[in-house]
């Protein structure tokens, strides 16, 4: 990855709290794992950005050797790598999302 393409990741990443790189925007997703993302985290109440990866290729591509993570959308919570809409899913009906959420957006 060019170090410009990692720079500019890494300042979206810090650019809010919880930041999910995603296929379109909050208000219109662009697949169905994102807008997962988007109902989950819009049902919990939290305040978030995202960053529509279809707009650049080189985020699109770079997102994934960043987190060594494979698919996108792709959560980050005050820089941690959080996982993608299946573990979303399974966090959120354990309750373990709503738990780190509001202990990370504590602190």
């Amino acid at each position: 990855m060019e170090p410009a393409t990692k720079q500019r990741i890494e300042s979206i990443i810090q650019s809010s709290p919880v930041v999910v790189f995603m296929k379109g925007n909050k208000l219109m997703p662009q697949c169905g794992f994102s807008n997962n993302v988007v109902q989950i985290l819009n049902s919990l109440g939290i305040s978030f950005e995202t960053f529509d990866v279809l707009s650049d290729m080189d985020v699109r591509q770079g997102i994934k050797e960043y987190s060594e993570w494979p698919t996108i959308p792709q959560v980050y919570v005050k820089g941690e790598f959080i996982g993608g809409s299946d573990i979303l899913i399974e966090m959120y009906n354990s309750g373990e999302l709503r738990e780190k959420l509001t202990v990370a957006l504590a602190s």
